[in-house]
Order: structure tokens, then sequence, then C-alpha cells
């Protein structure tokens, strides 16, 4: 699993906790920050459980924190600011196996765009996102393999996007297709769209010495890296 499974399962454990989870509801419905007053209120618990459980979600990222006067009050002898919660930013998702259907509705709206700016047919735009977007991801996340071990590099990047690889031999197997529901209703359309991610990935790396194919069979992605034959 890629270190984000762990950061993001620890996240949303953390709304386990009936009274957590119902001022995380709370905060979030609210079109302002509020104080813990307030939340505390809204939610039926004392101000002392309130306090403990909203700053654990500002611990855990859920929330965040921020100090503030009330209206109109400002000055010497208007007191300390209240701290005040309101939902963080961003969003959480976890899924068993991974899916990334994010990153390929980024490789379609980005394959669109450039087929309607400059008339592209779209199956070309398409697999010319695909690739670019692997190549970024390998730019991104290719520190720390070893110098040289092109398999290990290559497992790393596909491990962080949800592929679930495993080196077998010279070459490696993908366990898992981070897109699968969208490639069980358009198979050509999505297998298209790994082959040429993986392949950005390989350009990026660099790894010459590899390459990206189809192969598809049952409990697995369609797409396995290979030796590029002598």
């Amino acid at each position: 699993m890629p270190d984000d499974f762990d950061a993001s399962v620890t996240k949303l454990a953390a709304l386990a906790e009936p009274v957590r989870r119902a001022l995380y509801q709370y905060v979030a419905g609210q079109p302002e920050p509020v104080g813990r007053e307030q939340a505390a209120a809204g939610v039926g618990v004392a101000h002392h459980l309130a306090k403990f459980h909203l700053d654990k979600l500002v611990d855990d990222g859920l929330l965040e924190a921020e100090y503030s006067r009330p209206p109109g009050r400002g000055g010497p002898g208007a007191g300390r600011p209240a701290k005040l919660y309101r939902r963080a930013a961003g969003s959480i998702a976890v899924s068993v196996p991974e899916r990334r259907y994010d990153l390929a509705g980024h490789v379609m709206a980005r394959a669109i765009t450039t087929a309607q700016e400059t008339g592209v047919p779209l199956d070309e735009a398409l697999a010319d996102a695909a690739r670019a977007t692997g190549a970024e991801l390998a730019r991104r996340a290719r520190d720390g393999a070893p110098p040289g071990d092109h398999l290990a590099a290559v497992s790393q990047v596909l491990a962080g996007t949800g592929y679930e690889p495993r080196v077998e031999g010279d070459g490696v197997t993908l366990s898992n297709c981070p897109f699968h529901q969208l490639a069980e209703s358009y198979t050509a359309l999505v297998c298209g769209i790994n082959l040429h991610l993986i392949a950005g990935v390989l350009d990026a790396l660099p790894a010459a010495d590899l390459r990206a194919r189809l192969a598809p069979a049952p409990g697995r992605c369609c797409v396995t890296v290979t030796p590029v034959p002598r």
C-alpha cells in the first residue's frame, strides 16, 4: 500500500467515535467557523467533551482551527480571541483495493480539453494525456529508488498509483487495476489509458530497457512491464 493509505485510514478511523463524528458533521454543515460552545450545544454534549474531540479532529487533519474575536469586539478589554473550527480543505478517500477514478478523470479531462482546443482526434489526445500524466507521476515519485534499479523504481511509482506491482523475474506484474469499474464497462478505453500511462512512467524514469504491453489476464491489470526484446 502507498504511504498515504495509512494516513487516510487513520484520519477516517477518527470518525468511528460517535461524538467526534457528530461534531465533525455539525461543523462541516455550518456556513461559518464555529466555537466550542456552539458545537457543544449543536450536538448536545458538555463543553469540555466538545473541546477534546474538536482538537483531536484538528490533530487528525479533518478540521482546521483559527482564532477570532466576535464581530464588533476589538482593542483593549475585548478579551482573548475565541478558537473557531471549520472543515479542513481537501478530501480523504480510502478504498480496498485502491481505486483512482480521480486520476482517470484527470486524464480524460486533459484529453478532451486538448482535443477541443487543437482539433487533435480524441483517441490521440487521450493517449498523449495518459502518457504525460504517467511521466508527471514518475517525476514526483521516483526519488528513493536504488540508482539504476529500474524494476524497483517502476514498482515504487506504480505502487503509489494503486497498481499493486509485484516484481517477478525481470518484469513487473500489476495485481490491481485502479480503474476497475470503468474497465469493466469500457475495457478498450481504460486498457489504453493504463498502457499509455505506464509507458509515460517508463519514459520519465527513464527505463529504456523496459516496456509496457497489453497482456490481459483474470485478477490483475491488463498491462504488464517486461524487458525490451533483444
